[in-house]
């Protein structure tokens, strides 16, 4: 037998061969994977792009707000005995937390853009209220002569001292329009906060109750949360910002979303957290979204004393979201593109072998890139329309495509016709997954259950070993 006969016989095999198409469909579609790698990077970096213009037009505003306080803290001194015996003087800060803190706010909400981005920001007036009881020194052990009372100072947590739009003056039992200590020599609680010193003398005053009030004209982006610091914490808010997102450790005792805005309240408890209403130097701290453990071991004059922490901040508040996440979408779509993919070349197999026309390994790679244009399509699209609308445009434009390149190849206006029908049946497939997010594997397992049994069932009566492609 010569070569040439053997060359045009494995040529013969090679182009009519069922199991080498589908080995080479494999291949392709593996292939064809990069690209779909590629615009999923283009979407993260689409993505960070949105995540800097939002990072900077709040840097400018005023960023996410966490408020906390007040604490009371009381200066004392401590006595450390050294390896020698010799008596030492230090300043420790005794902290302690509101029998009562009332939070209410009015939150006035916009939409500021930055070329095609788009993030939520707010100004509110925040009214806190509350009162201390006078400082239980003994419950840490203190002796009240150690105790510098005409040095205490209350302190507040701003997460972002930018948002604030005018100095917040502090009322104080019957002092009346505290400003902020020009310095601090104590003990921070919280990673940014303001200081007032107090004028009065607690020891002598000996009230049971301190009451203090202040007003925060506060500016801030996306989020706001607060911690619970008193012994009950109560917060009040309002919005018009109708997509309200309740977030934090504790969710709303009441809330109430209309098409007007919201309204949510919360009650919290000393006891629904872990920290205690007073506690010594670093012992707890607000420095970030975990309290760091911290340890302090030093023996007073009547003995040792070690407090150790490992603990977690309590935080609770509500999340300004915009109706859609794009890129969380077109992420959510481009993990369906292999998919995608398999099942439109699965058609054209199926049209192949019906039609017993051949369709080449080159004109599935066009097909294959056309699908994958879709996903950059969407991406473009959707960020100047909505993504509803933006997945239409894609489809639309993917199936014409596909379609006529089909009918020019097989010559087939009916043919053609079904496998247009198919594709679009295969995007919506793909877009009621996208829509049911909750029931999206139930809907996905049963669809591609569904589409094997199709396929076994149109080709229960093929002869594959007979199959030839003319």
């Amino acid at each position: 037998m010569s070569t040439d006969s053997t060359f045009d016989k494995f040529n013969c095999w090679a182009r009519n061969s069922v199991s080498l198409k589908l080995f080479t469909i494999g291949i392709l579609i593996l292939i064809l994977l990069i690209p779909q790698g590629i615009i999923g990077s283009l979407i993260n970096e689409r993505e960070n792009r949105s995540f800097e213009v939002k990072s900077d037009i709040s840097s400018k505003w005023g960023e996410r707000q966490v408020v906390g306080g007040p604490v009371l803290t009381l200066p004392f001194y401590k006595y450390l005995i050294d390896d020698k015996g010799v008596v030492k003087k230090e300043t420790s800060y005794a902290h302690f937390l509101p029998e009562n803190l009332n939070i209410n706010g009015d939150l006035n909400t916009e939409t500021r853009s930055r070329g095609i981005y788009d993030t939520v920001v707010y100004k509110t007036i925040l009214n806190l209220k509350g009162d201390f009881a006078y400082p239980d020194i003994a419950s840490l052990g203190l002796n009240e002569n150690d105790v510098l009372w005409d040095k205490a100072y209350l302190s507040f947590g701003v997460n972002d001292m930018k948002g604030l739009n005018k100095e917040p003056t502090l009322n104080f039992d019957t002092e009346t329009n505290l400003h902020l200590s020009s310095s601090q020599a104590g003990q921070s609680i919280f990673s940014s906060e303001l200081v007032y010193s107090l004028p009065i003398n607690i020891k002598e005053t000996q009230n049971n109750f301190y009451s203090f009030s202040l007003n925060l004209d506060l500016n801030g982006s996306e989020e706001i949360y607060f911690m619970p610091l008193g012994r009950e914490t109560n917060v009040s808010l309002q919005s018009s910002w109708i997509n309200p997102s309740f977030d934090g450790s504790f969710l709303p005792d009441e809330r109430n979303i209309t098409k007007d805005g919201f309204d949510a309240k919360w009650k919290v408890l000393a006891i629904n957290r872990n920290y205690p209403q007073a506690w010594i130097n670093n012992a707890y701290n607000f420095d970030s979204n975990l309290l760091e453990p911290q340890e302090s071991d030093f023996r007073y004059n009547d003995g040792p004393t070690t407090a150790i922490l490992d603990s977690q901040v309590y935080e609770f508040g509500v999340k300004f979201l915009l109706p859609v996440d794009i890129y969380q979408k077109n992420v959510r779509s481009v993990k369906y593109a292999g998919m995608a993919i398999a099942l439109t070349f699965l058609a054209f197999f199926f049209a192949e072998i019906f039609n017993k026309k051949r369709f080449h390994p080159i004109q599935y790679l066009l097909v294959g890139f056309a699908v994958s244009i879709f996903y950059l399509l969407l991406l473009s699209i959707s960020e100047h329309l909505e993504f509803g609308y933006a997945y239409l445009i894609s489809t639309v434009s993917t199936v014409f495509l596909v379609t006529l390149y089909a009918k020019a190849v097989f010559q087939n206006n009916k043919e053609s016709l079904v496998l247009g029908v198919i594709l679009t049946l295969i995007y919506g497939f793909f877009y009621t997954l996208l829509q049911l997010q909750d029931y999206s594997l139930l809907i996905g397992s049963i669809g591609i259950f569904l589409i094997l049994a199709l396929c076994m069932f149109m080709s229960r009566k093929i002869d594959w070993y007979g199959v030839k492609m003319k």
